[in-house]
């Protein structure tokens, strides 16, 4: 797929490695949405980007509809899809003052997974009336899953568990969207430079990239978006879960 001129939506484009994917699809040549809770740093990447900012939640069935439906309005149908909104927590099971919060867990579910859902739902259902592009395609979603996903640390149920929903997805959703000419991939990222990670101390992030095998480093988001590009771009990934992670296997803490 030859993305210029193309609309993408870009959830969690705010920041971190939506951010970045947003940048590398306009550098390109597309025409970016950019989804975000956060307004004003979806206001900022679009501005700086040229595209347009969307305030959504990724996982409310209206919200993201009324979303997405008027950035097909300003921005053409949306032959892009790219799943990067998310948030975690670092919480045992069972811990000094008893069992987890369940409200918090279906917090992570909620964002994480049924919002990935919701987004592949509702944009898959617009994409699959689409006139189809040369070779037959019609579009191309990309979600985020995590090297938790397969290697879940403790602390990372509720992570984890949204994680391995979103991997588990891919090749059922793939199967089906292949009578539109839809491709539906996963990137599953290790440690990278995020927002999150780039606010904990300095040695914290030492020793992090220290765990990483080669390169002993944290990942950049601008790697991540060139992968999330390249599975744009390449016609024939289809129904697969791509690891970005420098060798890395999580350890158990």
């Amino acid at each position: 797929m030859n993305v210029q001129g193309l609309t993408a939506i870009i959830t969690g484009g705010g920041s971190g490695l939506g951010a970045a994917t947003a940048k590398a699809l306009a550098d390109k040549g597309a025409r970016v949405a950019i989804f975000d809770i956060n307004q004003k740093g979806a206001a900022e990447v679009a501005a700086a980007l040229g595209g347009k900012p969307y305030a959504c939640d990724v996982a409310d069935a209206a919200g993201a509809a009324s979303a997405i439906a008027q950035a097909q309005r300003d921005l053409g149908p949306a032959r892009i899809l790219v799943n990067c909104a998310g948030i975690g927590v670092a919480r045992r099971v069972v811990g000094r003052d008893g069992p987890s919060d369940l409200a918090e867990f279906e917090k992570v579910i909620r964002v994480n997974l049924v919002g990935t859902f919701n987004m592949i739902r509702l944009v898959g259902a617009d994409m699959s009336k689409h006139d189809p592009l040369d070779g037959g395609e019609r579009g191309v979603i990309v979600s985020t899953a995590s090297v938790a996903a397969f290697e879940g640390q403790i602390g990372q149920a509720a992570y984890s568990a949204s994680k391995g929903g979103i991997a588990a997805l891919t090749l059922p959703v793939a199967r089906e969207f292949a009578q539109f000419g839809i491709r539906v991939l996963t990137i599953a990222p290790g440690l990278f430079r995020t927002p999150l990670l780039a606010a904990l101390p300095e040695p914290a992030q030492i020793s992090l990239a220290a765990s990483i095998p080669f390169p002993p480093r944290l990942g950049h988001p601008a790697e991540f978006a060139a992968l999330a590009l390249h599975c744009c771009e390449n016609g024939f990934l289809n129904g697969e879960i791509i690891r970005i992670d420098g060798a890395l296997r999580m350890a158990p803490k």
